[in-house]
């Protein structure tokens, strides 16, 4: 008996560094976030993958331009050994259909309330294609930058209606106060050439987004062919702060797919 509980351990000694080899072969995940927040916006998300064993990364995104924005990320991506699968949410959907452009370790793209603009479109003229934005009039008056062009916030006053109706209000203004602004080229920079064409793709968004029109989202998802389009309830612009389970479990369906 003892011999058999002791080969037992040894058994289970020698099973471990396998386990532990199958849980790191999940993709990394990478999230980007978009304009007017930051990477703390996927909190809630990252804490749910890393407890599901995912690794994660939170991209650095500049806001500055489009092209620029995505080489930014593509090197991120491009330093990570093994599959990825690239996250984006509002702008930052523009930016990781640029970035995993040529990329192949990128097995898959999700669009979290996210712009998948084609070749030659804009976020700004993706916003106007469909009604239902009310994101100009919250804009506060342009801050005039040194090297040129502007770089554009939301009213902190407005944000919480605007960006983040279905958060509490106490952390609506905490985001407001920290929010990241985007330089305003970067909203009519046009996109060369979509991932999304071949990369497979997964879309969630709510249905109370007043940033970008859920209408130009179920356009986007549908022209991109995605895998599984989620619509949530009640949902503003960051359904990743405000249902965080159902866009972590998107990004897990994603990364599971195959």
């Amino acid at each position: 008996m003892k011999k058999l509980i002791a080969g037992g351990l040894l058994f289970a000694t020698v099973l471990a560094p396998v386990a532990a080899q199958a849980q790191a072969a999940k993709p990394t995940v990478v999230l980007v976030h978009g304009a007017f927040a930051d990477s703390s916006s996927w909190n809630g998300v990252i804490a749910i993958l890393e407890r599901d064993g995912y690794p994660v990364v939170a991209a650095p995104n500049p806001l500055r331009g489009v092209r620029a924005d995505a080489d930014v990320v593509g090197d991120l991506v491009k330093s990570i050994q093994g599959p990825v699968v690239l996250v984006g949410h509002s702008y930052g959907g523009s930016v990781i259909s640029e970035a995993a452009e040529g990329v192949p370790n990128v097995k898959a793209l999700v669009y979290v309330a996210a712009f998948a603009p084609e070749a030659g479109e804009t976020a700004l003229g993706l916003t106007g294609k469909f009604p239902g934005s009310t994101l100009a009039p919250a804009l506060a008056p342009p801050v005039k930058l040194t090297t040129g062009g502007n770089d554009l916030y939301i009213l902190q006053a407005r944000f919480h209606d605007q960006f983040a109706a279905d958060v509490p209000a106490a952390e609506a203004r905490l985001m407001a106060v920290g929010q990241r602004p985007i330089a305003d080229a970067a909203l009519s920079e046009a996109s060369t050439a979509p991932a999304w064409k071949h990369v497979p793709s997964w879309f969630i968004y709510g249905d109370k987004d007043r940033n970008i029109p859920p209408a130009a989202q179920a356009f986007m998802a549908e022209r991109a062919q995605s895998r599984q389009t989620v619509v949530v309830k009640g949902a503003s612009h960051v359904v990743m702060v405000s249902n965080a389970p159902a866009v972590a479990g998107l990004i897990e369906k994603a990364a599971t797919a195959r």
